[in-house]
Order: C-alpha cells, then structure tokens, then sequence
C-alpha cells in the first residue's frame, strides 16, 4: 500500500481538499475552505498544514482569516443554506475561549440542521504538560475539556486522541456532513500534541471522494395514506419549511399547488417556496405570519408540512391550528419531524421526490371553488394590508415597515435579504415580498443576535463561487450589530461586497416590544446613560453612540439618512447607490421602534409571572391565560 508521511493536520487539510457533494448532474466541494483564528493550540498544526498547502498546491484549500470564532460558524450557515446544504464551510480555532466561542456556532448550526464542519483544538493528549494554559480543569473528571461542550450541540462529535484515528473519524464526519436527515455541527476536536504527530497516510484516503446526496422515495404505503387524506380533506393547507429549499423542491412545490389549487404557507426557513405574487401564496404562518395563512390554518382540516420542523413560531405555540378534526402530513426526510403532531401520516422521504409523486397520483384533484375563492379573498386582503404598511408616511423617523419597504423597492428582484434576530425577521415574514427561491435568508431556528453579517458574507461567497453578482442585502437592528459587528473588516479586506442596512433604535426594539406585552414595561431594553437618582437605563438621556463611525473605521462607505420627512425616499435612493457601487456599503437609518407591522392575528406564549404587584403585569397576565384557551395538544 502506498503511503505518504504527514502530519495529522497535514492529512486533513489535503483529506478536506478532496470531498466531494453530489446530487444529480451538480458535483461540487464540500468543504469549500477553512476559515482559522491562530493560537498556540493550532498555530502548529492545523495552521502550518494549511501554509504548507498554501506554498506547494495554492488553491487547494482555500483560507480565510475571520475576526470572532463565532463569526466563522456564521458564515459557514450562511454558505451552506445558498449551497442547499452541498457545501459549507470548515472553522478552526485554538484551545480554550477560542474553541468555546464557537459553541454558540455550533448550536445556530445544529438547530438549523446546517451542516458546518468545526475543528477545535484541545489540550495534549498526552499529558505530559498537564495543565496547560487555557486548561480546563474539574477535580470530578479531569479528562473533561472545554471542546466536551461541543457534544450536546453536535450532530456529530469525536476527538481524535491517537493519529490513526484520523481515517475512521474523518469519513465519519463527512458522512454527517453530507446526511440529509443528520446534517448539523459537525465537531472534531484536535489536541495540540495529536495535530503536530506524524504518521504513514495511505493515498487512498487522500483521493477524491464523493459523498451522493441521499433522495429517499416515498414508501408506497406511507404515500398512498397521504394521498387518500389529501382526497378527503375540505380544506387543506401547504406548510412549506427549509426542506423545501435544500432539497430543491420549489418547481414540484408549484406545479403542485397550481394543479390542486391548495393553498401554501411557509415558515422562515421556507421563504422562497413559492413566489409572493403565485396565486396559491398566503405568505408567513403562525406567530409571525400573515391573517391569510393564519385565518386559513384556524380551518384547515388537512396540514401538508413540507421539510418543516413545526417550531413554536410555525404553530402560533400551537393555537394555529383550531380545526377539531385537524391531521398532518408531515413530508420530511428526518423521520423525527415527520412524526410531530402525533402524525399518523408521516411521509419519511425527500421533499423533492414526495411532491412529484403526489403530482402525478393526485392529477385532476382540486379543491372545491369555494374554498378556493375563500383563500383568494385572504390573500387579496392582506396584499392590500401590506401595500398600506410599506408606504411612506412622511414621518420624520420611519417605522421599520416603512424601512423594509423602502429596501424592497430599491433591491433588485434577486438580491438576497439576510436577517436573524429582532423584530426584524417578524416583519419580514409578513412584509418582504420575495422574488428569488434563494432571496430570503432569515436564520430563525436560533434567531442568533449577531448573525447577520457574517451569515451574509457566507451568503456573497456562494454567490460569488457561482460567478451570481446578486447583492446580498444584510438588514440589522443596532442590537444585534452590537453583538457582532467585526466581519465588516473581513468584507473589507476580502472585496466581498455586502449592503448592510443598519436600523439604529436605541436600544432592543423586539424584546422592548415583548417586555411591554408581558407586563415588563420595556425594562432593560433601552440603550440610555446611567441615571445615579435610581432611575437606572429607564431614562430619556440616549448613549452618545456613533455605530455609522464605527461603521467607518473598518474602511465601510457609509451613508447616514437624517430624520426627516423624506428619510424613507432617501433609503431607497441609498440603497440604489450602493447597489451600482463596486463596495460595501452601511446604510445607517434612525427608527420610531414604537411603529409596529400589521397583525397578522398570530399569537406566541411567553410565560408571565403569576404573581405581581405591578398593574402592568396583572393586565399581561389576564391577556395571556386568555389567550392559552386556544393552544391545543395536536395529536393527528
């Protein structure tokens, strides 16, 4: 057997290098570079081994630098959601807080079911230097490191502690990586000792390999009980998730609903489904969600959930779905979610390959004209609703429907929105009018504060490694752009050219909101100066804050609307700038937080203290009992 002398690094890297994801006539890298923080847990080893491959195969694997371990993980997310899960991203940092700062990563990742390839260093195998520094040390166990984290939020998770585990660990991990139905954090932790060992690799292992993207039929059983429901149902309704868009399942999706006149809802994974403007649309469903998709859901008998996993936000904390007789089919390639609801009728196969079936079986079935004049009405009403809400208002700081609006009417019919956390992706959900399968990137399984930038660089790289010029468009509250805001330096210095729309609200205009409604009165969520007369953060005086100059210092053009009368036409004159600009642009907007979206008759439960002495509370809490009366088990 031929062999080459490497490092356990060394092999890795070029092991990385030659995986391959394939899904039809498509073939392409899964693991499409590395982006690495150096320390003196991986400096050696995973860092010398990407050098290496640097001076003597450039191209081979790529490297990115990255500002915040956390921010690689993003980023990653973000490129293997535009790859629909072919290819992502690879993330190494050093022992101790560089690897820990990756765990929230990690978890976005898992929760997504995202695949992201995470190589955190450790501590010596051998533990001849024992402790080190960054050394994790429990008297109970002291085998335990920081990178044990990890396990709870991977799907996949090994240390390799020997140098001749690399092969088994290796090829599992990337069966992992490339598993429908597994995908996640994907962990391999690497001792600092174990990266630098050297050993015989076979070339076998360093050949190309590729790993076919599994599309599981339809049993014909689980298929024909699906078939007869959807035959019995008087009113049925699509429930479009992720799985729509990674299994490439949005033309089936159509040809579908086009035929059988059934409705569709999406979640926010989903959005891109269907077209906002397709006859059969009624936009987001449940807590964030349209009153067409939720009026409509209140009567569904029948729930077609496609590749969804029914979060909390889906199902309005199960008050969605009113209708006594109500059952799912649930069509998902992970049988976990296909049994949600207690479905007794779960369809295990690929979204893709279930839609066409169903196509085919159920040709010239259609809902009765009735109920299909009833879901127009629905849908006409609130494209009226949206109309009025995306306006401009004239007032001198424009509420956040108003600022979607304006970004809407300058973006181009392919650009990507990318978005996470706030009350933004809310908004979104019932607002953005989307034009583009890929156009509406909205990480809402972890709604990660501080996502959104990075994600959106993850976005541009897989644009740009389809030679797609789409502008990505990044819409951020200044909360969040607080929380993770350096990748702006990497866009810079990488030329990756991203739009950030920077919503400066003083504070955390989601959670404010939230605190209001639950009797907190907005404590805490203002962005003010300290009152020493015991005031605290709850007076008027606002932080002397400039993020459009912190926006600068990274080298960002940026472009600063001033409250005024005309602040909305301006934003969209902005953004129109900086889409015909070469750049990346900041766009900075102050808001009205106080301006909400259109209800969209969606309600979320938030537990509300019991017992208060305030009057605040006691009001949110009569509300919210109220309101539980119409939360349901859903066994069908």
């Amino acid at each position: 057997m031929r062999t080459k002398r490497m490092t356990v690094s060394q092999a890795l890297i070029e092991f990385l290098a030659q995986q391959w994801s394939v899904d039809g006539e498509r073939r392409e890298r899964t693991v499409a570079g590395v982006f690495g923080i150096f320390g003196h847990g991986n400096v050696a080893g995973i860092g010398q081994a990407l050098k290496q491959s640097h001076e003597l195969t450039p191209g081979l694997m790529p490297y990115h630098q990255a500002r915040n371990e956390q921010a690689m993980v993003h980023q990653s997310v973000g490129y293997a959601r535009m790859r629909r899960r072919l290819g992502t991203y690879a993330s190494a940092a050093s022992v101790g807080p560089g690897a820990a700062n990756m765990l929230t990563g990690a978890a976005l990742a898992t929760a997504n079911r995202l695949p992201a390839l995470l190589l955190p260093s450790d501590t010596f195998a051998t533990r001849v230097a024992d402790p080190v520094l960054q050394q994790l040390e429990l008297p109970h166990d002291t085998g335990i490191q920081v990178t044990d984290a990890f396990r709870p939020l991977s799907r996949y998770f090994d240390r390799i502690q020997r140098p001749e585990q690399l092969y088994s660990i290796a090829l599992a991990a990337m069966r992992v990586l490339t598993d429908p139905a597994e995908t996640g954090a994907v962990t391999i932790a690497l001792p600092e000792d174990v990266q630098t060992e050297s050993l015989d690799v076979p070339l076998e292992f360093l050949a190309p390999r590729e790993w076919h993207l599994s599309r599981p039929l339809p049993q014909r059983s689980q298929l024909a009980r699906a078939i007869a429901a959807i035959r019995e149902a008087r009113n049925p309704l699509i429930v479009a998730g992720g799985g729509v868009i990674y299994s490439g399942a949005e033309a089936a999706l159509r040809v579908f609903a086009e035929q059988t006149l059934i409705p569709v809802a999406t979640t926010q994974a989903g959005g891109g489904s269907l077209l906002w403007d397709h006859p059969q649309y009624l936009g987001g469903v449940g807590a964030t969600g349209t009153t067409a998709a939720n009026r409509i859901a209140a009567e569904a008998d029948l729930i077609i959930g496609v590749g969804t996993r029914y979060s909390d936000f889906t199902t309005a904390s199960r008050t969605a779905f009113q209708n006594e007789q109500v059952r799912f089919v649930n069509i998902n390639v992970a049988s976990f979610d296909a049994y949600k609801h207690g479905s007794q009728l779960p369809v295990i196969a690929d979204a893709r390959e279930t839609l066409l079936a169903l196509e085919r079986e159920l040709r010239g079935h259609r809902v009765s004209s009735g109920y299909a004049a009833r879901v127009e009405r629905e849908r006409t009403g609130w494209n009226a609703i949206v109309d009025a809400a995306l306006a401009p208002t004239g007032s001198p700081l424009p509420g956040q429907p108003e600022i979607i609006g304006a970004v809407h009417r300058a973006s181009g019919p392919r650009d990507v929105v990318v978005q996470a956390a706030g009350s933004l992706p809310g908004d979104l959900h019932k607002l953005w009018r989307v034009r583009d399968s890929l156009g509406y990137h909205v990480e809402y399984a972890f709604s990660c504060m501080g996502y959104e930038i990075a994600g959106g660089l993850g976005v541009k790289r897989s644009a740009l490694a389809d030679g797609d010029e789409r502008d990505v468009i990044v819409m951020v509250g200044d909360g969040s752009y607080l929380m993770l805001h350096t990748e702006l330096l990497t866009a810079v210095a990488e030329g990756l050219k991203i739009i950030v729309v920077l919503v400066q609200n003083h504070g955390y205009a989601s959670i404010g909101h939230l605190s209001d409604t639950v009797g907190s009165e907005r404590f805490g969520t203002k962005y003010r100066l300290h009152e020493p007369d015991g005031a605290g953060f709850q007076g008027e005086r606002l932080l002397p804050v400039d993020l459009a100059a912190n926006a600068r210092s990274y080298g960002m053009h940026v472009i600063e609307i001033e409250p005024g009368a005309d602040a909305v036409e301006r934003l969209s004159a902005a953004v129109a700038a900086a889409k015909s600009s070469t750049g990346s642009t900041l766009i900075h907007v102050e808001s009205d937080p106080l301006l909400y979206g259109p209800d969209g008759e969606g309600w979320w439960d938030v537990p509300i203290a019991t017992t208060s002495e305030l009057p605040a509370t006691q009001r949110a809490l009569a509300e919210y009992e109220q309101q539980r009366e119409a939360q349901r088990p859903l066994l069908g």
